[in-house]
């Protein structure tokens, strides 16, 4: 596998970390900036207007500029968002870097994404791109809360500083290490990479992703009440909980990666009828431990198919096409952002 691939990894690793870990700095920078908790829950929105129009948005502005060049440009914008947030002393300031950022964010998930696919064998994309998804899970797993237990000891501000540090060290090692492409000299055109939006199978590959994330997304952020009231789980027992979760995310992460090149096919419908499984032995779970293996197993079969459905997209768009990178980018990210969103503001 190319050093490349696990630099954007990383670089993922860093976006995502700020992606979620507002979430649990919502009080102390209410309290900071003099506003009410769903006024500060209000910048998870703004994230989540930018990840769904960022990437269409940017994958058509950038497709004929070199992707290292696009890469390192929006690590640059996205640390230097996290900047001014963290010396901004108004909302509604913070609430600007906040959309810019996640415009940033979903700019790279997409060329991020085509640039992993280009830089590898199609019999190792599966692998491939689950090396770069398994950042946002890793993310979810140690960025998240260490964001948050920073915040919490040294202020949200600090969170926002750790943040833009990371980001700088992915652009400096994206510069070391991603190669130009042919992709970049021959740069392709915007009608040649919208044809492919012809293919009836390239949506249903976009529509599956999309209800992949809202099936998964939808109980993980229930998960909490229904531990404590269904299963009776004692809510000190919830992190934990919420951490085994998080561990499935990365091994179905990287064995659905491995599996996804030999039997695409397979990892996908096996995945989702574990994952479906899992849902329904939550739903009945009445018995703390049978609740607690099937969280386990639903995120472990829940992002196991990620890597099958990525592969799939891009056999169905026949290339390597940024736009659809950027559709897929807007099916994972919109879908779970604007789930998280919604439960927010409800």
């Amino acid at each position: 596998m190319p050093a490349a691939v696990f630099v954007l990894g990383l670089s993922i690793f860093a976006l995502g970390t700020s992606e979620f870990m507002i979430t649990g700095l919502l009080p102390g920078m209410a309290a900071d900036l003099g506003v009410t908790i769903p006024d500060a829950g209000l910048l998870i929105s703004a994230f989540a207007v930018g990840m769904v129009i960022g990437a269409p948005l940017l994958a058509v502005g950038t497709i004929r500029l070199p992707r290292r060049t696009t890469l390192l440009g929006l690590l640059v914008v996205f640390s230097a968002s996290h900047v001014i947030g963290a010396i901004s002393d108004g909302y509604a300031i913070l609430f600007a870097t906040r959309i810019i950022s996640a415009i940033a964010c979903a700019g790279f998930w997409a060329v991020a994404a085509a640039t992993t696919v280009n830089l590898v064998p199609e019999a190792r994309r599966g692998q491939a791109l689950a090396v770069l998804v398994g950042g946002l899970t890793v993310a979810n797993v140690v960025g998240v809360p260490a964001g948050t237990l920073l915040g919490q000891h040294a202020g949200w501000r600090s969170a926002f500083w750790a943040v833009a540090a990371l980001t700088v060290i992915a652009a400096i090692a994206v510069l070391l290490s991603v190669p130009r492409t042919t992709k970049e000299t021959e740069a392709p055109r915007i009608a040649e990479e919208l044809r492919v939006f012809r293919r009836s199978r390239l949506w249903l590959a976009l529509g599956v992703i999309a209800l992949l994330q809202a099936m998964v997304f939808a109980t993980f952020s229930y998960l909490a009440p229904l531990l404590v009231s269904v299963a009776g789980l004692p809510e000190s027992a919830v992190p934990v909980v919420l951490a085994l979760f998080g561990g499935g995310a990365v091994i179905g992460i990287f064995a659905g990666g491995k599996l996804a090149d030999t039997y695409p096919f397979a990892t996908l419908y096996g995945s989702l009828g574990i994952a479906v499984a899992a849902l329904v032995a939550l739903a009945f779970a009445t018995n703390a431990v049978v609740a607690v293996a099937a969280v386990l197993v639903l995120g472990a079969a829940g992002f196991a198919a990620n890597p099958a459905l990525n592969v799939r997209a891009y056999a169905a768009a026949g290339g390597t096409s940024t736009l659809v990178g950027a559709s897929t980018t807007s099916a994972f990210n919109g879908v779970v952002s604007s789930w998280f969103v919604l439960v927010k503001l409800c």
